[in-house]
């Protein structure tokens, strides 16, 4: 497995595009080097559960002596999956199934970003715990139950009872079994409980002033053994988890956004990374995310919230084009310095006859994975560099899906072919069947990018990829001239392919402003 994804790797760095070019380095250690694999959590010794059910009847009799124990019924399952392949993980999300990588009932001894079981093969999707309701249907996928449950907070009925104190009874179950110090409270004070909330921020150091601004619509996820959680941040950072509690709790980041794109993968298969904030108190935590915090959390959040204001400003309001397809799968390089928009994991390149020649057994590694983006981090060193790699990379995705499959696949291959062809240049020289292809998309990305960064950072627009044979200029310069950003996205169709179609198209589209865009046409020949 290592092997095939240093080789995945390569075959990305040649469909890539970079202001800077194409660049791979490494020397076959990219799996461990490259923020697919993070640290893995460390589990000490198993935990006794104070929400199974028995120990919950336990801890009602020993708060409510003379009431029957029998009110305490299972109202949720711990259990574990082991989804055969990345269909089966898909379906149980579809299920609405929140799943983590470790079990919950268990020390943790070593904090980590992920879990893989070792009785499960690393070329494998590891065991993933959750908790469903005692009712649930489950398909045909792999499972176990750990626990029959009682989680006072799920059940109608439980709730609808009077004269009992469910949180009493919950913190007695966490003195029964050992737990005790894991409440906030302590003998002499109760424990109140709470909705988490708090702020997750970020700092640009080029932008607001460098004071710290909200990473938008992440999901934060927390949890006390199966009591477990989350919630998504909102545009400005702020969230509160749905349900209350006593206890402290883990908090995570994972990086699956509400603008539907998620930031993978952890370690193999999962869509989306996840990075571990640690232990806080129930009322919730808030955390501010810089140059300075751990790496990997810096790159991830940047990441996403490039991607988050690249999708909200597609909307009517603002630039007006296509979004993104939904379900957008974003990969992370950090032995590469330049990203791509393959769109695999929307149908795009893999099932071409010419990339397979190519591949070989590979075309189907590369399907078996399927990311849409893939962004290289390396020399992108603080916000601002990566900001416009995003930023580049969902133009193309806007584009794609404006066009479909059969422009895209067609792109890439050119892309490869200009590769292969040239010995490593990145678009070629303009030539082959497929060039147009590349000549339109590449003036839509570095145009967004451009105008983009000068929105976002100000000063003069950046001369992103002028000194390539495409003139991503031309656009610039009939903005300037008045037409919009919707209205030259709106030309970029499934038959527009070469500057000279380009043209045509939009002079069909527009043929009041016909002097306009042939003298801008004009000027670069």
């Amino acid at each position: 497995m290592k092997k095939f994804i240093g080789i995945f790797a390569v075959t990305l760095a040649m469909v890539s595009c970079d202001k800077g070019g194409t660049h791979f380095e490494g020397n076959g250690s990219l799996y461990g080097d490259d923020g697919l694999q993070h640290g893995m959590i460390v589990l000490g010794d198993r935990l006794d559960n104070p929400y199974t059910t028995e120990n919950a009847r336990k801890a009602f009799a020993a708060v409510y002596p003379t009431r029957s124990r029998d009110v305490v019924q299972t109202t949720d399952l711990y259990v574990r999956f082991l989804p055969a392949d990345q269909e089966e993980f898909d379906e149980l999300e579809r299920l609405g199934v929140e799943m983590l990588d470790h079990p919950l009932d268990f020390e943790i001894v070593t904090e980590g970003d992920y879990y893989h079981d070792p009785s499960v093969g690393e070329d494998n999707i590891t065991w993933q715990y959750a908790v469903v309701d005692k009712d649930f249907r489950f398909p045909d996928i792999r499972y176990e139950i750990i626990d029959e449950c009682f989680l006072a907070d799920n059940s109608e009925t439980t709730k609808s009872m009077t004269g009992i104190d469910w949180t009493a009874v919950e913190e007695e179950a966490y003195r029964i079994t050992g737990n005790e110090d894991m409440l906030d409270g302590n003998a002499l004070t109760r424990a109140t409980k709470y909705n988490p909330s708090g702020r997750i921020t970020i700092v640009d150091e080029n932008a607001n002033g460098g004071q710290a601004f909200g990473l938008a619509g992440v999901r934060i996820s927390c949890n006390s053994f199966v009591k477990f959680s989350s919630t998504y941040t909102d545009r400005d950072g702020y969230y509160t988890i749905p349900k209350r509690y006593s206890a402290k709790l883990r908090y995570r980041l994972v990086f699956k956004n509400s603008a539907g794109f998620s930031i993978g993968f952890n370690l193999i298969l999962v869509p989306a990374s996840t990075s571990t904030l640690g232990k806080g108190p129930a009322q919730g935590i808030s955390y501010t995310v810089s140059q300075a915090s751990d790496d990997k959390l810096y790159r991830r959040a940047v990441v996403n919230n490039a991607a988050y204001d690249y999708i909200t400003r597609c909307a009517p309001s603002d630039m007006n084009i296509a979004a993104p397809p939904g379900d957008l799968r974003i990969w992370l390089f950090n032995s590469l310095s330049a990203s791509s928009a393959v769109m695999i994991h929307h149908g795009a390149v893999v099932d071409n006859s010419k990339l397979r020649s190519y591949l070989g057994i590979y075309a189907m590694l590369i399907k078996f994975f399927a990311p849409d983006i893939t962004i290289g981090t390396k020399d992108h060193g603080n916000y601002m560099e990566l900001y416009d790699s995003v930023v580049h990379e969902l133009a193309h995705a806007s584009h794609f899906s404006q066009v479909g499959l059969d422009y895209w696949t067609q792109y890439i291959c050119y892309i490869l072919e200009s590769f292969l062809i040239s010995g490593g240049e990145t678009y070629g020289t303009g030539d082959g069947i497929y060039a147009g292809h590349c000549e339109v998309g590449e003036m839509w990305a570095y145009y967004v990018e451009s105008m983009m960064h000068k929105e976002r950072y100000g000063g003069a627009v950046p001369a992103y990829g002028t000194s390539w044979w495409f003139y991503p200029q031309i656009f610039r310069y009939l903005e300037d001239r008045g037409l919009t950003r919707s209205q030259i996205f709106a030309a970029l169709q499934s038959d527009v392919s070469g500057k000279q179609a380009l043209k045509d198209r939009l002079v069909e589209l527009y043929p009041d402003k016909k002097i306009m865009i042939e003298q801008v046409f004009n000027r670069y020949r």
